[in-house]
């Protein structure tokens, strides 16, 4: 996973909730150069350069290179030390970005130095710089092959007479010049090649090995954190999709529950108003009772409505303005029955009686439900039928809810609508196991809904 760069106290639009600036506990010193890695770079050049600057053109004052070596031949050491390390700084500016080549690069510059000035001029510091970026940024493997390259470059260089003699002077051992038999002039060194290269061989391997091993470290850390950081982003998008699997749950239940408690009173409502509408005239009787019946369903349907909404307001709902009352069981069956008939809906039942249904509620609002939803189906969608056969039956191990419609008189098709109630009563059965199907039956409709029970299990 990608890692986006924090350039202020927040994270960026559209960044992980957690990153490695908020997972590393980090000072205020650490922490603006972790964010403004361009100042650490700036650093490091401005270290390097200063450093070399300083051998480089303070090595005549430092050390007798003129009585030695000769005027002409120093002022060359000088320039080519200051041109050198003006190269290797430009370098260093892109240690982060090709840190392998810098290195190779750095390491190359620095044999140059000791070949043509007879010293390191601070690429003892720059080497180990650009080793640390390798280190930080690649596997060992690649690693150890470039500090292995670089490292051997510069013993390489050091090798060289000249040197050796500047190696001698710097670690103060006395240097005589003698004229040669070609009046050239030679340099005899009071300590052995060896010892000088030695010293110089230490004072490379040394600081780029404590290079290698820190940028090792800070590499093996910053994997670790960023799988850190990766596994705590990785549970936050599964707690957001768990959140947003469950806000689409309840937004399934509430819809359900909209559609079984007040769906069916608004239909029953609106069959009373077209049967108290047409029998106004002929039947003012008939038209009074369903009048009646009409505003009983509709108090009924607002007080369904406000115990819902109450529920969901949980805490802000005013528990003395919202009236509880028990979920509907098996004696709700006839009630229900005798709602829909007055609704003009020609019903015969069978197995309505208390006994007929196991005493577990829940099962009971089920096949309410699973019943309020088919006959309110087969109102709306079967206008004029001759009649609703409506059959709950107990069976050796569940209950049998079967309800079928005469249909309008013409052959049975698909019915249209938004099929939200078929859906709940399949979930309702699917509670406890049972399944509901619903089609095409003859010229009309038929839900037929099984659920399994079993007395001695429960």
């Amino acid at each position: 996973m990608g890692r986006q760069r924090v350039t202020d106290g927040e994270p960026p639009a559209g960044a992980p909730l957690f990153t490695e600036l908020s997972a590393r506990r980090l000072g205020p010193v650490r922490r603006f150069f972790v964010r403004r890695p361009g100042v650490m770079d700036a650093l490091v050049m401005a270290v390097f350069c200063g450093t070399g600057l300083l051998l480089a053109g303070g090595a005549r004052s430092m050390y007798p290179l003129d009585e030695v070596l000769g005027r002409v031949a120093a002022e060359r050491m000088e320039l080519w030390g200051v041109g050198l390390v003006a190269a290797g700084t430009v370098a260093l500016a892109w240690r982060r970005r090709r840190p392998v080549t810098v290195a190779v690069v750095m390491g190359l510059l620095g044999a140059t130095a000791l070949v043509t000035s007879g010293a390191t001029n601070g690429y003892e510091l720059g080497v180990p710089f650009a080793l640390y970026a390798v280190a930080a940024a690649r596997p060992a493997l690649v690693t150890w092959w470039t500090f292995g390259g670089t490292v051997v470059a510069l013993l390489l260089g050091g090798m060289t007479e000249l040197a050796i003699q500047v190696g001698a002077m710097t670690l103060g051992y006395s240097t005589t010049p003698v004229p040669g038999a070609d009046g050239a002039v030679e340099v005899v060194v009071e300590a052995t090649g060896g010892q000088v290269w030695a010293y110089h061989a230490a004072s490379v391997v040394l600081p780029a090995l404590l290079a290698v091993a820190i940028g090792t470290s800070v590499r093996n850390r910053r994997l670790h954190v960023a799988d850190l950081v990766d596994r705590a982003n990785a549970l936050a998008r599964d707690r957001d999709q768990q959140a947003q699997l469950a806000r689409a749950a309840e937004r399934a239940r509430i819809a359900r529950e909209m559609h079984d408690v007040v769906a069916h009173s608004l239909t029953a409502m609106i069959a009373l108003g077209d049967g108290a509408a047409s029998s106004v005239r002929d039947a003012p009787e008939r038209s009074r009772t369903a009048l009646d019946e009409l505003s009983a369903t509709g108090r009924a349907a607002l007080a369904d409505m406000r115990r819902l909404l109450g529920v969901l307001h949980g805490d802000d709902a005013d528990d003395g303005a919202v009236p509880f009352e028990p979920q509907p069981t098996a004696p709700d069956l006839g009630v229900l029955v005798e709602r829909f008939r007055a609704a003009g809906l020609p019903v015969r039942a069978t197995g309505l009686g208390d006994d007929v249904l196991p005493a577990d509620p829940s099962l009971q609002l089920a096949v309410v439900r699973i019943v309020e939803e088919a006959l309110g189906n087969a109102q709306r969608h079967a206008h004029g039928t001759l009649g609703v056969e409506l059959a709950v039956r107990r069976l050796p191990g569940g209950v049998e809810v079967d309800v079928v419609d005469q249909g309008t008189g013409v052959p049975a098709r698909a019915r249209e609508g938004t099929r939200r109630g078929l859906i709940g009563m399949d979930e309702r059965a699917a509670v406890y196991g049972g399944t509901v199907e619903a089609g095409p039956h003859g010229n009309g409709w038929r839900v037929h809904a099984w659920l399994p029970w079993d007395e001695g299990t429960r």
